[in-house]
């Protein structure tokens, strides 16, 4: 319904007052996109915490703020990186479309059809993508699936002797100790570059089996 400023702030703050009045604030959320000084100090950092509300939300929780959380959690790096789409030769793209929402967007669709070319895409979606529709093999797995098709991998890799011992070493006496369903003792496993590898799999892998 058209309607001018002033009847949109004075609908706006009658909405927000009926809230306060029945002691509800948290049912207000406030989502913002892009940064501006207004929508960042104001409305987004000073309104929600004056109004008692915790449910404020910026387009970072999707955008910037989601891509550090991944080599954040897997490499103890949060920050930007860049990938090396020049040289590769398998791409798996997993739960991701680089063609359409990357913050390299030019970059992956100047590369991607190279890639194709001289190698192998993957794609781990269970929504058909630009990038499903171009990839050599789709993996439509079920939403919310993701982790137990990566424990899965997991254990073969581990329980097949297939990972890289150059990165992540090997057993102090050469004999795979990765069995399924069995614990393994942490001194046996000398790491290089990985950390806790070993107590990951009895905590979490040696029963995931595909």
């Amino acid at each position: 319904v058209p309607m001018r400023w002033e009847e949109a702030l004075d609908t706006l703050a009658d909405k927000m007052m009926e809230l306060r009045k029945n002691n509800e604030p948290e049912k207000l959320m406030y989502m913002r996109g892009r940064y501006s000084p207004t929508s960042t100090d104001l409305l987004y950092g000073t309104l929600p915490k004056i109004f008692g509300t915790p449910n404020y939300y910026s387009h970072s929780a999707i955008c910037a703020e989601a891509e550090k959380m991944g080599p954040g959690y897997t490499q103890g790096f949060f920050g930007y990186r860049d990938y090396d789409l020049a040289k590769t030769k398998c791409l798996v793209v997993w739960g991701c479309d680089p063609l359409s929402s990357n913050r390299q967007v030019p970059n992956a669709i100047a590369k991607f059809s190279d890639i194709l070319d001289r190698g192998t895409v993957i794609a781990v979606d269970p929504r058909m993508s630009a990038s499903v529709a171009k990839a050599n093999e789709w993996l439509p797995i079920k939403p919310g699936e993701d982790g137990a098709l990566a424990a899965g991998i997991a254990h073969v890799l581990l329980t097949e002797g297939l990972w890289s011992k150059e990165f992540v070493g090997s057993f102090k006496d050469g004999k795979n100790l990765f069995k399924t369903g069995a614990t393994v003792d942490e001194t046996a496993f000398a790491e290089k570059q990985t950390h806790g590898i070993v107590k990951f799999w009895n905590i979490e892998l040696k029963d995931r089996t595909p």
